[in-house]
């Protein structure tokens, strides 16, 4: 059993936050960037994931996020996304995602705060208006109506989280009853900070990874496997 011990805390909660990361996508084959086979061991971060890095060759990194926002929309959720969609059926659930795919919110989830943007954005690297864009794969940026470079709605190394979408985090972090940290190592600040935020409400913090991270010592409960294995039998507790 997974949750062995974690149970009856698991369907006492009134509510569950998420926090996701790139390990819940990647059964949808959509590569990591830590793991073994992860994209910022093939590419160089300096210079396709930073504000100076599209000013020097906005073409290369455009080209770069097309790629990615291809294979991203071509993707399905997973069971594991599923599964965190259908505890919404039996208590409140939140999502804190460190994933910028909308795999979540086409699983069906309602309530998910992207913390690092998304890819099917874009806005103006000038006059900061943007919107959707999923069927934009033209090879130079776009132009915005104010002349400026529209550029991928997502956060670059270097830049600070949205502080709207941070500021809820930070609320829902320290009001839940369970946190699960799911399919992430947490090395990312300040991200890293929500399951402090949830223990200082109260809240128990399990975690879902199939291997060992930074953060495993700091948690009440670990299961151990993938976010698609693991996460099903949590909806089972509720039924």
């Amino acid at each position: 059993m997974s949750f062995e011990g974690m149970q009856d805390r698991i369907r006492s909660a009134r509510r569950i936050v998420f926090v996701t990361g790139a390990g819940v996508s990647q059964e949808s084959g959509i590569p990591t960037f830590r793991g073994k086979d992860g994209l910022w061991r093939r590419y160089d971060v300096m210079k396709l994931a930073t504000i100076d890095a599209f000013y020097e060759d906005p073409v290369l990194v455009w080209e770069w996020y097309n790629e990615r926002r291809e294979g991203i929309l071509a993707a399905e959720p997973n069971p594991g996304h599923a599964a965190i969609a259908e505890l919404e059926r039996y208590v409140d659930v939140r999502v804190l995602t460190q994933n910028i795919d909308g795999l979540h919110q086409r699983a069906g989830s309602s309530h998910v705060s992207e913390l690092h943007g998304s890819i099917v954005r874009v806005r103006c690297v000038s006059c900061g208006k943007g919107g959707e864009r999923t069927d934009e794969f033209t090879k130079a940026p776009p132009m915005c109506g104010c002349g400026g470079m529209l550029r991928p709605d997502v956060v670059w190394f270097g830049e600070p989280l949205p502080q709207d979408v941070w500021g809820e985090a930070i609320i829902q972090a320290g009001r839940c009853d369970v946190m699960v940290v799911a399919g992430t190592s947490l090395e990312v600040s300040p991200a890293n900070t929500l399951p402090y935020h949830a223990q200082q409400g109260g809240a128990a913090i399990i975690e879902v990874n199939p291997v060992e991270t930074c953060m495993s010592s700091y948690m009440d409960h670990i299961a151990r496997g993938t976010c698609a294995g693991i996460l099903p039998g949590m909806v089972s507790l509720f039924r």
